[in-house]
């Protein structure tokens, strides 16, 4: 059994995480949407600082700042052949991981995380009995809404045009019978402890809880075991969970995770390298893989 919430992260504090990330992502975001739409003309600093009414010295900070990649390279690392390039290196990294198997707490992008899932009646019965503490903190993709029940970590979603109350309906519909009490002194720590990498350390694994079908559980314990820097397609996915039919139910059971970055869905693809839908959009998911990217230099 894990160790409580409380154990870990009840105690009151203040989210250590400087706030630039959380400013320079709403830049940033406006800068990806550009690149996105013309990434095969690979558009020069100058022709992004002009859209975004920059100057090109402050575009090429921003994004060593936020990111640690100059521009270019983070448009070398959202282009479909680079897509490509980490299914090549990927090939065989699902396979690995399930022979090495979870021992010991999954590592994804140096964030050390040991899971439970909850039991198939705890699921079907909407969250009742469990209360759910949430809480909105600053992240380098925008602001983040964190959700956390006494065992871990539940949910994770994100605000997009500063729109708070979609983003907890957006928690509160998967666990309609939960009691939901706001509770930023419970979550900052974890959002501490997620998005700080200086707090990424194994002997302090990160705690979460997974709440969903027999199905999508196994979905997302697969999820766990891909790396940083690499990727996987949904038909993987599938075969490695003994359904290699079952591609499109898995592409469901991906787009339904609640504990997105953690539970690295925006590593799984289309078989072609394309950055298919994102529960979250399209933008944020480029914003992850590249900012990934410039942590894994």
């Amino acid at each position: 059994m894990l160790d409580t919430l409380r154990d870990i992260t009840i105690e009151p504090g203040h989210l250590s995480m400087p706030e630039e990330p959380q400013a320079d992502y709403e830049r940033v975001r406006r800068i990806i949407a550009f690149i996105s739409e013309r990434w095969r003309e690979q558009p020069s600093l100058e022709a992004i600082a002009n859209h975004v009414g920059l100057s090109t010295t402050h575009v090429h900070h921003l994004f060593r700042r936020w990111a640690g990649l100059s521009p270019k390279a983070f448009l070398q690392a959202i282009t479909l052949d680079n897509a490509k390039a980490l299914l090549a290196a990927s090939a065989s990294v699902l396979d690995a991981a399930y022979e090495v198997g979870l021992s010991g707490p999954a590592r994804l992008h140096d964030l050390f995380v040991t899971h439970e899932a909850m039991t198939p009646g705890d699921y079907k019965a909407g969250g009742a009995g469990l209360t759910m503490r949430y809480g909105f903190h600053p992240s380098p993709f925008g602001e983040a809404i964190l959700v956390a029940t006494e065992r871990g970590l539940a949910g994770l979603g994100f605000v997009d045009d500063g729109d708070r109350q979609a983003a907890l309906d957006d928690m509160t519909r998967r666990w309609p019978r939960a009691l939901y009490v706001e509770d930023e002194a419970a979550t900052a720590p974890l959002a501490g402890r997620i998005f700080d990498p200086s707090q990424w350390q194994a002997e302090q694994p990160l705690r979460v809880v997974l709440i969903g079908t027999d199905f999508e559980v196994r979905v997302w314990q697969t999820l766990l075991r891909i790396p940083r820097d690499r990727a996987t397609t949904y038909s993987d996915i599938a075969r490695h969970i003994g359904k290699p039919a079952a591609a499109r139910a898995v592409g469901a059971a991906v787009g339904r995770n609640p504990i997105s970055f953690v539970v690295p869905c925006h590593r799984v693809l289309g078989r072609s390298g394309a950055l298919t839908g994102y529960h979250w959009g399209l933008t944020r998911k480029q914003a992850i893989l590249g900012w990934e990217a410039g942590r894994a230099q």
